[in-house]
């Protein structure tokens, strides 16, 4: 078969959609690009079964509409297959019908797992690709010809007028089965330089594990694509990892698991790291969560070259997060932020705002609590966003049930307004509280921190600003 994975232009005053396997989307003054390793391992392992493939990225090559359209008529696929996320989902559609009669299509992703039926009956699409390994079921169809009888569960289908499915998707695949990502294939240099969390580039992801061993905060759309967490050989990683440095010559790796394996996982990685000289040639950049690591893990990390750890706070407040199921205690965030910075860890910090159940004296803890870290040198950097319940998640299913969605228009759900009802406090009070964090980099005690850090990188300043003018503009 002939099958594109494609992303489509997506014009906006809004801004660059950041859409490419990612968890939280945005519109982005500043464009930012994150290496699809799901979408680039689909398209492996259909190359290697033998199958013709055109990996296109419109977003990320900056094409225009009528460029995109003319590459892809050029390859002339058997399927087109769109990753789709809730603020896109309807131009997706759009774009589907004006597909019809030209491409057969499917779409994956976290909206469509949560409502496949939805899109089956808003446009013409052939295939709906439920779950996280849609890669794996993307291989299935094509080694089927697209024969219904073949397909694995989780694969919605038209047979003739009639929707069908063959039941709910699994996760029981071998990630060890999973080809190593074909980098070429997938032109990986679109997203090498335009990322926030590269300091030296060019870089590049990876994922050591599907998706997340915590799995239960009642917000994140990835527990709909991941129930249930699988990782991959600490060895394989890092042979993966010395592959990169030695052929592409990739000087910083982004681990997009939901969070970093930890135990004896990690021990063995940062052991193989260490041993292999890797910790003097590469960086290393990971999700993770407080409270699971302590002041010695952060140091042999530091030690096998990691860099830059992100970790998901959401609030100071331990009620919502409580709320959240995150399984997090207040204390272990600074305790937490403090070991790893202190080993000599970049810390990224992330934090949201607009719970329905959260006033001004909540978002106020908050935002001071944003501004200590910022302040006390034990957070690098930060990220605001506004609360987003996607469909799927506890989050959604307990505000729908309970009218406190504003709104259900998938459009809006971009995280440039509430869709949420706040009745506790005004949208513009929730976006002044994003804008105060974001200003918190500009304290006295906070840049001193900076300039310690990254003395005479002036490029790094730069971008650094930029992308603080790009945030508060984003939340205007």
């Amino acid at each position: 078969m002939r099958v594109a994975i494609a992303y489509p232009p997506l014009e906006s005053g809004k801004g660059v959609p950041l859409l490419t396997q990612n968890r939280q989307f945005q519109w982005f003054s500043r464009p930012t690009y994150i290496f699809p390793v799901v979408p680039a391992t689909a398209a492996t392992m259909l190359k290697e079964a033998g199958h013709e493939i055109l990996f296109l990225d419109g977003i990320a090559a900056e094409l225009s509409a009528a460029e995109f359209e003319r590459r892809l008529e050029a390859f002339a696929p058997d399927l087109v297959v769109l990753e789709t996320k809730t603020p896109v989902v309807k131009r997706h559609w759009r774009w589907i019908r004006n597909a019809a009669g030209r491409f057969k299509t499917a779409l994956v992703g976290d909206h469509v797992t949560a409502l496949p039926e939805e899109s089956m009956a808003a446009c013409p699409v052939d295939l709906v690709l439920t779950g996280g390994d849609w890669d794996f079921l993307l291989k299935n169809v094509a080694d089927s010809g697209m024969d219904p009888s073949k397909y694995e569960p989780g694969i919605w289908y038209r047979d003739g007028g009639e929707v069908k499915s063959t039941g709910p998707f699994r996760l029981d695949h071998d990630l060890a089965r999973a080809p190593r990502i074909d980098r070429d294939l997938v032109d990986w240099r679109l997203y090498s330089k335009k990322n926030g969390n590269f300091k030296r580039t060019p870089g590049t992801y990876i994922m050591a594990g599907r998706d997340c061993w915590h799995a239960k905060c009642t917000f994140c759309s990835w527990t709909t694509l991941y129930p249930s967490y699988r990782t991959r050989s600490a060895a394989d990683v890092v042979d993966e990892i010395e592959m990169l440095v030695d052929k592409y010559g990739v000087k910083e790796i982004m681990d997009d698991s939901g969070s970093f394996p930890v135990g004896r996982w990690l021990k063995t990685f940062c052991s193989l790291m260490i041993e292999r000289g890797l910790n003097r040639k590469v960086r290393i950049d990971c999700n993770m969560r407080f409270g699971r690591l302590g002041p010695e893990d952060y140091a042999l990390m530091k030690k096998a070259g990691f860099r830059l750890v992100l970790f998901g706070v959401e609030s100071a407040n331990q009620s919502t997060l409580d709320r959240l199921a995150k399984g997090l205690r207040t204390g272990d965030v600074e305790q937490g932020a403090a070991w790893a910075s202190k080993a000599g860890l970049a810390v990224h910090l992330t934090f949201m705002f607009g719970y329905p159940w959260e006033g001004p004296a909540e978002m106020a803890n908050t935002v001071r609590l944003a501004r200590r870290l910022l302040a006390n040198g034990h957070a690098a950097t930060l990220q605001c966003t506004l609360t987003i319940p996607y469909p799927g998640t506890p989050l959604f299913r307990e505000l729908q049930a309970g009218g406190g969605l504003a709104t259900l228009d998938w459009d809006e759900y971009d995280q440039r307004r509430a869709v949420m009802k706040t009745p506790l406090a005004s949208e513009a009070d929730v976006k002044k509280a994003i804008r105060d964090v974001y200003r918190g980099f500009l304290q006295p005690r906070a840049l001193l921190h900076l300039a310690r850090r990254n003395l005479f990188d002036f490029g790094f300043y730069w971008r650094g600003l930029k992308y603080l003018r790009g945030h508060l503009t984003d939340f205007s």
